[in-house]
């Protein structure tokens, strides 16, 4: 007994696997993912058959298995507005707001600000 899978339950099988098999493509290409971590497309068919032994329910089930996103971290300044009592959290990356970032608006031999309007 030979089963064409791309014709079973009117070719949706196909079009499940399609589906998963592009999930997993994008995935791969997806930097934001590790490279070396393997994706999988699992299709998985279960059978039930009557007591007469004449009828078998069969349940068909596609699934991938993709790699997770990497991790992204950042940083907080948390404290307490010392006026309202109120809890604050500001997000900061490698500097704080309101510091100076060394760049075209300072001098770098002289460390001299060359515009304060241009300081962020």
């Amino acid at each position: 007994m030979k089963v064409d899978l791309k014709e079973m339950v009117g070719g949706a099988l196909q079009e499940k696997f399609q589906n998963s098999f592009d999930r997993v493509m994008e995935n791969l290409q997806d930097v934001n993912t590790p490279y070396k971590a393997k994706r999988e497309i699992v299709i998985k068919m279960a059978f039930e058959q009557n007591e007469a032994r004449d009828n078998v329910m069969t349940s068909i089930k596609v699934t991938e298995k993709l790699a997770a996103q990497g991790e992204l971290t950042t940083q907080f300044a948390v404290g307490k507005d010392l006026r309202t009592g109120k809890i604050i959290a500001e997000e900061y990356g490698n500097k704080l707001k309101g510091q100076l970032e060394f760049g075209e608006d300072v001098d770098m031999q002289t460390g001299e600000v060359l515009d304060f309007r241009k300081v962020k």
